[in-house]
This record gives C-alpha cells, structure tokens and sequence, in this order.
C-alpha cells in the first residue's frame, strides 16, 4: 500500500514539475482535468443508465448535475488554454494598490492596477512594508492573453523603478 501511495505523489511531483512549473497555474489543471473527468463521467453514467433503461430521478439527476459542472469548468478554462500551452502571456504594468484580504481560512493579495481598472489576486502575499490604497507601487502582473489566469508578478518603488519583490 505505501509504495503505491509513493508512486501516485512521485508522478504528480513530476508533472508538477514538467507541466505546471508554478503554484500559480495548478489550480487552472486541477479545473481543466476534473471539468474533463466530470464531463466523461456523466457522459458515460448517462450511456449505462440509457442501456439499461434504469432512469431513477436522483441518479439523472446527479449525473445531470456533475455533466453542468464539468461542462462549467470546461467553459471556464478551455479559451484560456492555447495561451496556457504555448505560453503566450501578456504583462500587464502600471501603478496599483495591494490590498491583503484574509477574510476567508487563506489569505489573498488583490493587485488594483489604477491605470488599467483591473484587478489580479495572488495566493502568496508578497512581503512588503506597507499595504493599501494610500502606498502606490509599480506592477508588473504576467497573466493568460485574455487576462483569465495570474502567473507572476514583479513590484516595484513607484518613483525609483527599483525592483522591491517579485514573485516565486
């Protein structure tokens, strides 16, 4: 039993490594393959209960629903998807406010961009002095061509353009 349990945390170690290359874009994987496995799941429940004639109302309708949600996740990650894989990504920069926001169990860094009006949220909070609306830096905030997906960002003294952080 451990060795099996070793080779499954081996293999997602490595494509963790090969694939993801950062913590920014597991959760966009984690989406695409669980809308996939949902959607292929119902697919194929939805086939067996056809075949067999067996439509019980709870069961169409959890199939039903996992087919929305898969096909939900689908939606959201498939447009975002060439630009994942070939690593097209456009940098966004300007000045903006970093606003920590730990009202839920993790806390979030919100990157404001003032001159763009968009708004980024990382996971990691980046180390910084001083936080809000009142102490302006310059971003740079690397995301997908359609600005679905953060990848990294880099921030920096807003009068000297010195680089103060930048992201893992």
């Amino acid at each position: 039993m451990q060795t099996g349990q070793s080779r499954v945390v081996v293999v997602i170690f490595i494509f963790h490594l090969i694939v993801i290359g950062s913590d920014k874009m597991l959760v966009y994987y984690l989406m695409l393959i669980l809308g996939a496995l949902f959607v292929n799941g119902a697919v194929f429940s939805l086939i067996v209960m056809y075949g067999t004639k067996d439509f019980r109302l709870l069961n169409v309708g959890k199939s039903l629903g996992i087919l929305f949600f898969g096909v939900l996740l689908l939606a959201i990650t498939l447009p975002s998807l060439k630009y994942v894989v070939l690593k097209k990504y456009d940098v966004v920069s300007g000045k903006c406010v970093i606003e920590i926001d730990s009202s839920g169990r993790s806390s979030e860094a919100d990157f404001k961009m003032l001159d763009t009006d968009e708004m980024f949220t990382f996971k990691d909070i980046p180390e910084l002095d001083a936080y809000g609306k009142s102490i302006p830096y310059y971003c740079e905030v690397t995301v997908t061509k359609d600005h679905m997906f953060e990848i990294s960002y880099k921030i920096y003294d807003a009068k000297t353009r010195k680089l103060i952080l930048t992201s893992k």
